[in-house]
């Protein structure tokens, strides 16, 4: 499974301020710890927010601090804020697809997307945070 890069950003920077509930970081911050882009993490930074997982404080010594409860955010809440759920993104047809054998493919990719949901769904941030030591 290959995350889009919002995504990718989104659990750095979710996992990163849920170290430490207390502690403000900036974008700026953040983005140095990973190596990322400073706008496009400004922009996933304002997502997480609207979406309440993150609280934005502004002037001096702000900054932005994990607000939600890490224990129950799982990697899912965080992932689907940008992308579609496997499942739900519209079908496009493809050549073979109608035959046997593109049918039978099909079954398995939905299945694995259902595999790979349910695995995102039942890990934790905290979960990720405690295996990342």
């Amino acid at each position: 499974m290959r995350l889009q890069k919002a995504s990718r950003y989104a659990l750095y920077a979710a996992s990163e301020l849920a170290r430490d509930p207390d502690r403000q970081m900036s974008a700026g911050e953040i983005a140095a710890i990973y190596g990322i882009s400073l706008n496009h993490l400004a922009k996933v930074l304002r997502e997480l927010g609207r979406a309440g997982l993150v609280e934005a404080a502004r002037g001096v010594g702000g900054g932005y601090r994990f607000v939600a409860n890490p224990k129950r955010t799982s990697l899912y809440d965080i992932i689907a804020l940008f992308e579609s759920p496997a499942g739900c993104a519209p079908a496009m047809r493809e050549e073979g697809d109608m035959t046997p054998i593109g049918r039978s493919l099909g079954a398995v990719t939905q299945e694995i997307d259902q595999i790979a949901e349910a695995t995102l769904r039942s890990i934790s941030l905290a979960t990720l945070l405690r295996d990342a030591g």
